[in-house]
C-alpha cells in the first residue's frame, strides 16, 4: 500500500538511512549489509560508537530467532514463571536474553553426557531450537562485522557503564518504539500510535510484578492481546539525549510528549535560549 511505503521511507529517514533524495545514505548502505530490520541494524551499528557490540549481537540474534520461551503445559505456568526469574535481569528484557544466551552456552558447553542441552531447556521451560538458531545468527553477524571491517568491543557485560551503553545503543534505533505507564498499572500508551498495550507475559517485569514508567520495546503484537515484547525500562532523559528532534517534532501532540519535552528543555536551556534569540 502507498501509505505502508510512505511510512518505510519515513522510518528509514529518521533512522539516517536515506539521503536528502532519498537515496541510501552511506550509513544506509552498511546498515543494509545486515540481515535485520533496519532499526536493530541501526541499534548494532551504535553499538561501535558505545563500546558495547559483543552485548548487542548477542541481543540482535536472540530478537531476531524465534521466541526461547516455550509455552509452558497447563498447570506448570507457575513453574515456568519461576525457571525463568533466574535469568531476568534489573536492567529489563534484552539483558534479560543475554543471561538466557549465557547460560545457554555454558550448558552446551558442559562436559557431562550429551544431551544435556535438550534436557537443559526442557528443565527451563527454553526452545533449544530457538536458541541455537540465535547462536548461528549471532555466528553469522560477527562475520558480517569483520567482512565490513567495523569494531567488535570486548564483553563488558554486567557493568553500570556497559549496561547504559546498551541502553544508549537501543535507543538509537528504537527511539521509535517507547511507551509509558499511563495509570500505573501496567497500560502502555505507545508515543506514535497512541495504542494502549500491556507487557507479554513472557516479560521479565511480567514475572517480577514490577512496571516502570517509560520502556521500549521490541515488536507490539496485536495477536497476543496487545501487548510488548522484549521491553527494558529507559529514562526520558536519556530518550530526550537520543531522539532526533525532527522525529520528535513530528510526534502527535500527547502527555508524554509534553513531559518528554520539558526533559529536553532542561537537558539543554543554552540551545534553547539561543533559538528564541533566533
Amino acid at each position: 500500500a502507498p501509505e505502508s511505503l510512505m511510512q518505510a521511507l519515513e522510518d528509514l529517514d529518521y533512522l539516517a538511512a536515506l539521503d536528502n533524495n532519498g537515496n541510501l545514505s552511506e550509513f544506509g548502505i552498511i546498515m543494509s549489509e545486515f540481515p535485520l530490520d533496519p532499526l536493530l541494524s541501526k541499534s548494532l551499528l551504535a553499538s561501535c560508537e558505545f563500546e558495547c557490540v559483543d552485548e548487542m549481537l548477542t541481543i540482535a540474534a536472540m530478537v531476531t530467532a524465534p521466541s526461547c520461551f516455550l509455552h509452558a503445559p497447563p498447570g506448570t505456568e507457575e513453574i515456568a514463571r519461576t525457571r525463568w526469574r533466574r535469568f531476568s535481569h534489573p536492567a529489563g528484557d534484552h539483558c534479560t536474553l543475554i543471561n538466557i544466551f549465557s547460560a545457554f552456552k555454558a550448558a552446551t558447553a558442559s562436559p557431562t553426557q550429551p544431551g544435556n542441552t535438550e534436557k537443559w531447556c526442557c528443565d527451563y521451560f527454553l526452545s533449544c531450537s530457538a536458541l541455537s538458531m540465535a547462536e548461528l545468527i549471532r555466528a553469522e553477524l560477527v562475520e558480517i562485522m569483520k567482512r565490513i571491517e567495523l569494531p567488535i568491543s570486548e564483553p563488558g557485560f554486567g557493568s553500570e557503564g556497559n549496561l547504559l551503553s546498551i541502553k544508549k545503543a537501543l535507543l538509537s534505533g528504537y527511539f521509535m518504539h517507547i511507551a509509558r505507564d499511563v495509570d500505573g498499572s501496567g497500560n502502555y500508551l505507545m508515543l506514535t500510535h497512541k495504542q494502549v498495550a500491556q507487557l507479554h507475559p513472557s516479560s521479565s517485569y511480567y514475572n517480577t510484578r514490577r512496571i516502570p514508567e517509560w520502556v521500549l520495546f521490541h515488536e507490539f503484537s496485536i495477536s497476543e492481546g496487545n501487548s510488548i515484547r522484549v521491553v527494558s525500562e529507559i529514562s526520558p532523559h536519556l530518550f530526550a539525549e537520543l531522539v532526533p528532534q525532527y522525529y520528535f517534532s513530528n510526534l502527535p501532540a500527547s502527555e508524554s510528549k509534553d513531559i518528554l519535552q520539558e526533559v529536553i528543555h532542561h537537558l539543554a536551556p543554552v540551545s534553547a535560549t539561543k533559538e528564541e534569540q533566533k
